[in-house]
C-alpha cells in the first residue's frame, strides 16, 4: 500500500512538472499582453476603434450599439462620466481628448510652436485635477502635428506616459499628402515640416518613444497609389523600429452623394492587414467631418452601420489568427498593367516566392497584395501569408479569381471572413482557391 502511495505520489509529481513546463511553453508562445491593468487596451489582439462620439450619440442604446458594431474604443471622446459609465459596461474603451491640452498641425501655420503654447506645467497640472476611470484607456494628446514639434512631443510623449500610469499617449500623424517643406529646415509655413514624408516618420521615430506608429489615410478622398506609398513607408519603419502600425481608415464620405461600400470598407483594411497593422479605427462613427457618418446627426444609425457592423466581423474573424504572427515584408503581385503603383517606385511580381510559399498567384493574374508573416512565438517556425485581392478597389467591377500556390509545409490552413476556407489540392501539390475582389484571407503554413 505505500508502495502504490509513493508510486501515485510521484506520478502525480511528474504530471505537475510536466503541465507547469507545458503552460509556460504555451505562455512563451502567446502574443504579448502589454498590459493587466483593467480598462486598458489589450495589444494582444487587433483592435478596432473610430474616431468621434457626439452627445447626441451617448444614450445606453447608443453605447451598447457600439459594442455590438465590433467596436472596441472611441477616439476624441470628452470626459463624459455618464457615458464612461456605460462604457466600462459594454466593454468599450475611450482615448480622451481635451484632458491636456491639445494640438491639431492643421494647415501648418502653427509648427514649431508647441513648446511655447503648450508648456509643460500645463500637462502636469492637467494631470493633477483629473480623475481616473476604467473605460479610459489613452490620452489624447495631439494629432497631425509638424516634424518641428518632434522633439518636444517626444518629452510630452514621455511626461503623459508617467503622469497617467493606466493609460498611454495617443498620437496621430499626418498622411504622405500633406504639404512638405519648399524652403529649408526652418520654414513653418507647411505641414509635414520635413522634405518627404519617409523624412517625416524617420524624424517622429527618433523623437517620439511611442511603441507605435498611427497615422490617417483616406483613400477614396486621395487615390490609391498614395495609400500604398503611405502604407509602405510607415510599415518600413514599424519594422525597422520594432513599433506596432496603426491606422485611421475611412467609413464616411468627403462627397455626400457617394455612400463607402462594403468592399471600399475590405479594400482598407485588409491591404492595412496585409501591411501589418495592428489597430484599424474607422472615422467617423458621428460628425466629426466629411458626410455620411455611421450614425447621423439625429442619432439614427446611417446605411453605413450594418456595412461596419459586417466587416468589423471580418476583422475580428481573420484578426484572431493573424494576430499570432507579425508581417516581414509586403509583395505586390500582378500589378503589371495596372494604375495602381502609378508613380511610386514599388515593384510587382508576377507570383510570390517567399522560402514557405512559391508561385503564390492568381489564376487570371489579377492584382493581390501579401503579406509574409512568421510566428510571434520564438520557439515555433510556422509562417504565414495574408492576401488581399486589390484588382477592384474602387468596387466598379467586382470578380472572383481563384488564387494558387505551393507550399512544402506538412499542414496548410486557410481563413477567410467567415472563418475557415477549405483549400483544394492537386495531384501535382498545388493547392487553390476561389477568393473574391476585395477578400481578405490568412494562409498558415504549420
Amino acid at each position: 500500500m505505500t508502495d502504490n502511495r509513493m508510486t501515485n505520489s510521484s506520478i502525480n509529481m511528474r504530471k505537475y512538472i510536466f503541465l507547469s513546463l507545458l503552460l509556460a511553453g504555451l505562455a512563451s508562445c502567446a502574443p504579448k499582453q502589454e498590459t493587466a491593468t483593467p480598462g486598458r487596451m489589450d495589444r494582444s489582439r487587433l483592435n478596432i476603434g473610430a474616431y468621434i462620439l457626439q452627445p447626441y450619440a451617448r444614450s445606453e442604446a447608443h453605447i451598447k450599439d457600439i459594442a455590438d458594431c465590433g467596436i472596441d474604443f472611441i477616439v476624441c471622446m470628452q470626459d463624459d462620466r455618464a457615458a464612461l459609465d456605460l462604457f466600462e459596461k459594454y466593454g468599450v474603451g475611450a482615448i480622451l481628448t481635451g484632458v491636456v491640452p491639445g494640438w491639431w498641425g492643421g494647415d501648418g501655420s502653427n509648427a514649431g510652436k508647441l513648446s511655447t503654447l503648450n508648456t509643460m506645467d500645463k500637462y502636469t497640472d492637467a494631470a493633477a485635477a483629473w480623475e481616473d476611470h476604467p473605460a479610459v484607456w489613452g490620452i489624447d494628446i495631439g494629432d497631425e502635428p509638424s516634424a518641428l514639434d518632434f522633439p518636444y512631443y517626444g518629452e510630452v510623449f514621455t511626461k503623459v506616459d508617467s503622469l497617467f500610469p493606466n493609460q498611454f499617449p495617443y498620437l496621430n500623424l499626418y498622411p504622405n499628402y500633406a504639404s512638405v517643406a519648399v524652403n529649408n529646415a526652418e520654414q513653418t509655413v507647411n505641414q509635414l515640416g520635413t522634405a518627404t514624408y519617409r523624412e517625416h516618420i524617420a524624424e517622429y521615430v527618433k523623437n517620439v518613444p511611442s511603441d507605435y506608429i498611427c497615422y490617417d489615410f483616406y483613400v477614396y478622398s486621395c487615390d490609391v497609389p498614395h495609400a500604398y506609398d503611405n502604407l509602405r513607408v510607415v510599415s518600413d519603419a514599424c519594422r525597422q523600429n520594432d513599433r506596432s502600425m496603426w491606422i485611421v481608415l475611412q467609413v464616411n464620405s468627403l462627397d455626400p452623394e457617394v455612400w463607402t461600400s462594403v468592399n471600399r470598407l475590405r479594400f482598407q483594411a485588409w491591404t492595412a492587414m496585409a501591411f501589418g497593422a495592428e489597430n484599424i479605427i474607422w472615422a467617423c462613427y458621428t460628425a466629426g467631418w466629411w458626410s455620411n457618418q455611421v450614425v447621423d446627426e439625429n442619432g439614427e444609425k446611417t446605411e453605413q452601420y450594418d456595412k461596419l457592423k459586417t466587416v468589423n466581423g471580418e476583422i475580428r474573424t481573420l484578426g484572431e489568427p493573424y494576430m499570432k504572427y507579425r508581417t516581414v515584408a509586403t509583395t505586390f503581385v500582378g500589378f503589371e498593367g495596372t494604375e495602381w503603383l502609378n508613380g511610386l517606385e514599388e515593384q510587382t511580381v508576377a507570383e510570390l516566392n517567399d522560402g514557405t510559399f512559391e508561385n503564390l498567384r492568381f489564376e487570371d493574374g489579377a492584382a493581390l497584395v501579401a503579406g509574409s508573416m512568421v510566428s510571434r512565438c520564438a520557439k515555433c517556425d510556422s509562417k504565414a501569408v495574408f492576401v488581399c485581392a486589390a484588382d477592384d478597389p474602387y468596387d466598379k467591377a467586382p470578380a472572383t479569381h481563384v488564387l494558387r500556390f505551393r507550399t512544402s509545409a506538412k499542414k496548410v490552413t486557410a481563413t477567410g471572413a467567415n472563418g475557415v476556407i477549405t483549400l483544394e489540392k492537386d495531384a501535382e501539390g498545388v493547392y487553390s482557391v476561389p477568393v473574391a475582389s476585395n477578400e481578405g484571407l490568412l494562409i498558415e503554413a504549420l
